[in-house]
């Protein structure tokens, strides 16, 4: 069905007023469940914004709990049988999932990685490492290890100095005007070496989930480079086709 054209009022931030009309129309069944919203393109058009603008609106729609936005045929990451949306934050996405984590940063700072930057094809070999480790809060188990790699940029240059927004790298990111777009993903298994090992409180050569994840732009940049070991007590890797 059509709808009308929106106009947003001056005050109230545009991705907050997008994600209210939106929010109106599922609770008041004008979109059902499991209804489609209306693409970008036709969002653009009916609220007369950019497409960021748009994204970042559908993102706080998503963190309201009332959409999930998956792209096509793919896969995704469950923690004790929920899907965890990323597209949120990892660490907002993990409460939402039930898991009761707690979050310790082991590494903020910039590095240098030439090997890393050829393969993501870009001219600078510096990055800001942020390096986090997962645990129940309960009981102290291991949850997971995130390393993730930022590409040094301007938007990004004061991160080691000032930390994380609000302690989350999906603030930081989306702050600094990042927002990933598009990427890939990869899932193995790999047996903890003695490092991880003690840092996750676990035997050595006890088998992780290995996942390598790349986001990026909508014009392409590389966004973030992220390696996790996730407990697999807890996570799993589901398919759809």
């Amino acid at each position: 069905m059509k709808r009308r054209g929106v106009q947003l009022s001056p005050g109230t931030g545009k991705p907050e007023q997008i994600a209210t009309v939106l929010e109106h129309e599922i609770r008041s069944g004008v979109l059902g469940f499991g209804d489609r919203l209306q693409s970008e393109n036709e969002l653009v058009q009916r609220f007369s914004v950019s497409r960021n603008t748009v994204r970042k609106g559908l993102e706080e729609l998503s963190s309201r709990g009332l959409i999930t936005t998956k792209v096509g045929v793919g896969s995704f990451v469950t923690f004790d049988g929920k899907p965890v949306d990323d597209a949120i934050g990892w660490s907002r996405a993990l409460a939402n999932a039930g898991a009761n984590a707690e979050t310790r940063t082991l590494r903020l700072e910039v590095i240098e990685d030439a090997d890393l930057a050829a393969m993501l094809e870009i001219e600078s070999p510096f990055f800001i490492a942020v390096d986090r480790v997962r645990t129940n809060a309960s009981d102290g188990h291991a949850i997971s290890i995130e390393r993730s790699r930022l590409p040094l940029s301007p938007e990004l240059e004061d991160v080691p100095l000032r930390g994380l927004r609000e302690g989350s790298l999906h603030q930081t990111l989306r702050a600094a005007g990042l927002i990933p777009d598009h990427g890939e993903e990869w899932v193995g298994i790999e047996m903890l070496n003695a490092d991880d090992a003690a840092i996750l409180g676990c035997p050595q050569g006890t088998p992780f989930l290995r996942g390598r994840r790349l986001t990026r732009a909508a014009d392409d940049r590389p966004i973030e480079y992220v390696t996790s070991l996730l407990n697999p007590a807890h996570f799993a890797l589901h398919m759809r086709f």
